[in-house]
């Protein structure tokens, strides 16, 4: 039975819509092939809820005519990751994968790294939305998946959310 850790940071239904269905199109044929276990991590990382300090610079400096803003403070991003888990657990179950899944409230690098340092996975899905990284980070190559990319390597699939960029796209990378 092959193993696969899918990481969410939103609704999974909601993320492959915007997909093309690609992580769960993806999911049913490997389970087609193979039985399948998928063990979903939900991450509930509280520091999304702020904003980014070159953001609130930018704004600052430029004319907005509304200030950008981070999540209500009253949102219970627990709950949520709880919530975006189970929907996914079910949503897997039903196409026939043997899923279960948990939920890290550390940052998308941090839970997976712990994750498959203490579980083997034969592959990490990334279907994170908000976990792309910013702009800089990206310039940079410090965005998540590229950091997780040296320690993964094959292993690594990312489904983005953005346009296609040819190091980012699923499946194996040169």
């Amino acid at each position: 039975m092959r193993r696969y850790l899918l990481v969410l940071d939103m609704d999974l239904l909601a993320a492959d819509e915007q997909l093309g269905l690609e992580p769960i199109s993806y999911l049913l044929a490997r389970q087609q092939e193979q039985p399948s276990e998928v063990v979903v991590l939900s991450l509930a990382d509280h520091r999304q809820a702020r904003l980014p300090a070159l953001e609130l610079l930018l704004a600052v400096g430029a004319s907005f005519t509304k200030f950008p803003v981070a999540s209500q403070p009253d949102h219970d991003t627990g709950a949520a990751a709880e919530h975006r888990m189970h929907l996914a657990v079910r949503h897997l179950r039903v196409i026939g994968c043997h899923a279960s899944g948990f939920i890290s409230d550390d940052d998308l690098v941090t839970a997976v790294r712990t994750e498959t340092r203490v579980h083997h996975y034969d592959q990490v899905i990334l279907a994170a939305g908000r976990q792309r990284g910013t702009w800089l980070a990206r310039a940079l190559r410090r965005d998540p998946a590229r950091r997780l990319r040296p320690r993964l390597g094959r292993r690594l699939i990312v489904f983005p959310l953005a346009p296609r960029v040819p190091h980012l796209t699923p499946g194996p990378s040169p």
